[in-house]
């Protein structure tokens, strides 16, 4: 492909067929990292606070997931949870990566926890931050967010709702955003993946309570206890399920840990993972 000036963009990987963006940096044990279901959203927007230093220690691998970013969106093809799987799998077997260890964030949290579940041979350690996969009624921040139509003032508004520290809330990043999320084909594949009314979405990307309970991999859990778009509740929730499982609370944080707590949120994950296994 071209080169391009854009961070967003890292490489195009021919995976079945799907031209798929990925940020494939540093070396070493791979962690794949999911990123959220925001409007604009993409790989480098959610992780890039964190991944030079993951870098530093992995082989960290960061894929635009199937409907999203700069992944190629297949034509009439709806997105679902069994094509979000597949399509990782496939990723993974194109990279000759046999086990990774995954971190999720909120929407990737859930498509994490159900990919342990169907393939745990192929995962390691699971890290969750702010993730779904549990029952939970619809906040009004996730209808707001799903149920975003693309102006200014409409992503300012979920930017408030993203993030406890105001200081985050800039009209720069607000532009930013918003012009993101209105790039060629953005808002239309956004706007079909999550149409109202919007509580079935939430039960699409859950998982079993028993398939959860009956999980062998080591968790670490995190979520922001001001967190308006996923309930603290549902961290909670996967604390109680997972039987191997930390549980790691920000105060004064939103839903964005990855950005509000970058620094902390990097040093837990990296610690979590260089533990010796127990199992």
């Amino acid at each position: 492909m071209k080169k391009t000036n854009n961070p967003e963009i890292g490489q195009m990987i021919n995976v079945q067929g799907v031209r798929t963006n990925v940020h494939d940096i540093g070396s070493g044990a791979p962690v794949m990292m999911f990123h959220g279901s925001g409007p604009g959203v993409t790989a480098w927007a959610n992780w890039r606070l964190v991944m030079p230093d993951l870098a530093k220690h992995h082989r960290v691998i960061a894929p635009d997931m199937l409907g999203f970013g700069f992944t190629e969106r297949p034509k009439n093809s709806l997105c679902n949870m069994d094509h979000w799987i597949n399509h990782t799998i496939d990723l993974l077997d194109e990279l000759g990566i046999e086990r990774t260890d995954i971190v999720g964030n909120s929407f990737g949290g859930g498509i994490a926890l159900a990919l342990a579940i169907r393939f745990p041979k192929r995962v390691r350690r699971l890290v969750l931050m702010g993730s779904v996969g549990v029952p939970f009624k619809l906040t009004h921040g996730l209808d707001a967010v799903w149920g975003y139509e693309p102006s200014l003032k409409a992503m300012k508004g979920l930017l408030d709702i993203f993030a406890y520290d105001r200081k985050l809330v800039t009209d720069e990043l607000a532009e930013l955003r918003y012009q993101a999320s209105i790039r060629p084909g953005f808002q239309d594949a956004f706007s079909a993946l999550f149409p109202a009314p919007r509580q079935r979405w939430i039960e699409a990307l859950q998982s079993n309570e028993n398939d959860i309970r009956t999980l062998t991999h080591e968790t670490l859990i995190l979520h922001g206890r001001e967190d308006k778009v996923i309930p603290l509740k549902t961290s909670q929730t996967l604390f109680e399920w997972v039987p191997n499982a930390q549980l790691h609370v920000f105060g004064h944080c939103g839903h964005w840990t990855q950005i509000e707590h970058a620094n902390r949120f990097s040093k837990l994950v990296v610690d979590f993972l260089a533990e010796t296994e127990t199992n």
